[in-house]
């Protein structure tokens, strides 16, 4: 276990380093330690040195909420497969982040058809509301459909459902906001100043610390209903908490960087496999550091890869993770 935490300790480090080295501009390590020790020390006094703020306004916010909105995806997936004891359901497979990102980008056409400026706090209520209202037609279509197989292709087509109506909104909007609509929505980490950065630690913090706190029912929901009851559990109340960790922390990470497909899934997995357990306890740091991690290689590839073209995170996510998922549910076949 302690092994497992400092190989994924090492990777964000390795990671955060070559994110903040690389680029259009080629920051040695000595040179990066010395701006961000002179930073730290200058308490936010301004610098025009240029490496400095490329670094330090630019790089280093990017990385956080690489780290941050990548681990917040990944313990929202981990939260929604102990939910539905289903090992592929993620905020991207059962459409939620599909439902984010249709309000998020109906408030968005609405707000710069007026002139006005969405703030982060506002886009974060947005993206809640799509979320939580995707969960709510989810969770009503998993009362009817007991099938595992079944319930996952009902969120797709919940996601095609809220793409569809994102399309549809785009109809009727400015060629001007369209384009800004359409860069947000192939995701991106791109362009998060240090105000975006302390709102979404705050609430990506603050949601996995209390999913850390539910490791407990959640261990015994594992075991069976029956099981959590005998324990003191109750299942309802545990039923609304994950709905609305897994809604919020999910919303966090759309609002912020745009629908980013297949960390909720993949990384869990990944995780599970290292750590040789699924116990919450263990699992829910672990998902946070591993989300991140696989965050920011997303985002060091997108940034570098066919440089100085930047690709959409999503794109990357979906080439890293998607593979997984096939491995995954390969394995399952095979080991039935």
């Amino acid at each position: 276990m302690v092994l497992g935490y400092a190989l994924l300790l090492g990777l964000i480090l390795l990671l955060g380093a070559w994110n903040l080295g690389t680029g259009s501009v080629d920051v040695p390590p000595g040179q990066i330690l010395s701006i961000l020790r002179a930073r730290g020390a200058a308490s936010g006094a301004v610098t025009s040195d240029t490496a400095a703020r490329i670094v330090w306004d630019i790089r280093f916010p990017r990385l956080l909420a690489a780290g941050l909105l990548g681990g917040a995806l990944s313990v929202s997936g981990f939260l929604l497969q102990t939910f539905f004891s289903n090992p592929i359901a993620g905020p991207f497979v059962l459409g939620i982040s599909s439902g984010a990102k249709f309000t998020v980008a109906l408030a968005l056409i609405l707000c710069l058809q007026k002139g006005m400026v969405l703030s982060s706090w506002s886009m974060v209520l947005a993206a809640l509301v799509g979320s939580l209202l995707s969960m709510g037609a989810v969770l009503l279509l998993a009362g009817r459909v007991r099938s595992t197989s079944r319930l996952v292709v009902c969120g797709v087509m919940m996601g095609y459902l809220c793409s569809a109506a994102t399309e549809f909104v785009v109809n009727f909007a400015e060629d001007a906001n369209i384009v800004n609509l359409h860069n947000w929505s192939r995701g991106s980490f791109a362009g998060i100043q240090w105000p975006a950065v302390r709102i979404m630690a705050g609430i990506v913090l603050a949601g996995t610390a209390a999913a850390f706190w539910l490791s407990k029912p959640m261990g015994a929901w594992q075991l069976g209903e029956a099981y959590a009851r005998n324990l003191g559990v109750d299942p309802r109340r545990l039923r609304i908490e994950l709905v609305l960790l897994s809604s919020l922390l999910s919303a966090c990470a759309t609002a912020f960087a745009g629908p980013v497909s297949f960390v909720g899934v993949a990384v869990p997995h990944l995780v599970k496999t290292l750590f040789g357990t699924a116990r919450p306890v263990v699992v829910v740091p672990a998902c946070f550091l591993g989300g991140g991690a696989f965050c920011l290689l997303c985002d060091g590839v997108a940034r570098t890869a066919f440089a100085p073209t930047e690709l959409g995170i999503g794109t990357v996510t979906a080439l890293l993770g998607a593979p997984v998922v096939v491995w995954m549910m390969a394995g399952r076949r095979g080991g039935r």
